[in-house]
């Protein structure tokens, strides 16, 4: 006949004494009390792990921290399991994993293991813009969560307040960042679905603002305002730079004379520069090189066309056309960016192919072939562009450009 097992009483827990050596006091369906000879007592589950006659031992913590009946609540859950052939012993320590997992996974861990993918997309510039919004708007309330407990009612009010200031263009880039991290959390197993999918939609749509920009027929009113204006010569070239070259306000700020080829004559801005992470190659003018003589006696000796003006050893900011533009009475009619926007306008109405103009502009063709085909073959037109286009700009700044040569058709 089995041996029963008399369950233990709560005096006899309490009064248990330490001996020479350990002992243990059985209270029934596995459940037992461990006395060590220092006098410490810890439950224990002793029990047989399933599919296999191997016994098992799996610690519950000590008396009294642990009474006994909470023990025996302890005991039952193994049990079940174990009718479940689950093994409570490894059931605790996946529990305990995935905790673990949880508290180590924060939103901002997350978040940069997210950058460290993201940055080699985009500019240097940008990237460290995005970066920065995060720290300032989502890292001091939502950056010590584990990511499996961000939810959208919780970001949309650490969102809120940026909202409630009227700056909807920068919810409108938190929200999209913050769904790319979520996303990433998917991808790589840490979560099953994102939850701030729709959260865009608790906000105001930002209005559309086109890009401040000139129409065609106002460059040579332009050329008149940047020649009498009282800028730095660095500032200057750089405003005429970007113009002529057609790039954008970070690719001209961070131009290198490292980049520049004068025996091909062209710029060749390495992808990690560009906003689509693709080498692109601008074809240099006789007006471009023209500015590359006036900054060689300013800057040829270091590293960049322009250098900063407090910390030569690094570039202007990319603002810094736009800030002298705003200072010259062009606030808010054009930025350093719609000198593109002028660009684009007038060599389209000038006939110049479309698609060598996009080229110019660097911007993606969608279809690889086309791309691969391109790259070759446009240069040559690009560099006809290019020519066209800085004539075009030398001849506003002369005032030798007849109402913006309307009528003069020219294929590119």
């Amino acid at each position: 006949m089995a041996k029963i097992t008399k369950p233990l009483t709560n005096t006899e827990v309490k009064q248990a004494k330490a001996k020479d050596k350990p002992y243990k006091l059985f209270d029934g369906a596995g459940l037992v009390l461990k006395v060590r000879v220092n006098g410490s007592k810890s439950w224990l589950f002793m029990y047989k792990k399933p599919f296999v006659t191997k016994r098992a031992e799996l610690v519950f913590g000590m008396y009294p921290s642990i009474s006994l009946a909470e023990a025996r609540e302890l005991r039952t859950k193994a049990n079940e399991l174990l009718s479940k052939d689950i093994d409570p012993k490894e059931h605790k320590d996946e529990f305990n994993r995935q905790q673990q997992e949880t508290l180590s996974n924060t939103f901002e861990q997350v978040a940069a293991n997210w950058f460290q993918v993201k940055k080699t997309e985009i500019s240097a510039d940008y990237a460290k813009d995005l970066w920065r919004s995060l720290e300032l708007h989502i890292f001091p309330a939502l950056g010590k969560h584990p990511i499996s407990k961000i939810t959208a009612p919780l970001t949309i009010d650490v969102i809120k307040p940026i909202a409630a200031k009227g700056s909807l263009e920068t919810v409108k880039r938190l929200t999209q960042r913050l769904n790319e991290i979520m996303n990433y959390a998917v991808n790589t197993g840490l979560i099953h679905a994102s939850p701030l999918t729709g959260i865009k939609a608790a906000f105001k749509k930002p209005e559309k603002n086109h890009m401040p920009t000139l129409t065609p027929d106002q460059l040579p009113e332009l050329m008149k305002t940047i020649s009498y204006a009282s800028i730095k010569i660095v500032t200057r070239c750089l405003i005429e730079w970007q113009l002529h070259t057609m790039v954008r306000p970070s690719e001209a700020a961070g131009a290198k004379w490292s980049e520049i080829d004068l025996d091909n004559n062209q710029w060749l801005i390495p992808a990690e520069r560009m906003k689509k992470k693709r080498d692109h190659t601008v074809p240099l003018t006789k007006q471009t090189i023209e500015i590359l003589e006036r900054l060689q006696p300013i800057s040829g000796h270091r590293e960049y066309l322009f250098p900063a003006d407090r910390d030569p050893k690094r570039h202007a900011n990319e603002s810094t056309a736009n800030a002298a533009l705003k200072r010259m009475g062009y606030h808010k009619k054009l930025v350093a960016h719609g000198m593109r926007a002028l660009a684009s306008t007038t060599l389209n109405e000038q006939g110049f192919d479309g698609d060598v103009i996009e080229a110019a502009l660097a911007h993606i063709d969608q279809n690889e072939v086309r791309r691969a085909y391109n790259r070759a073959e446009y240069l040559e037109r690009r560099r006809k562009l290019m020519y066209w286009w800085s004539e075009h700009i030398e001849q506003a700044q002369t005032g030798k450009l007849n109402k913006y040569n309307k009528g003069l058709k020219i294929i590119g």
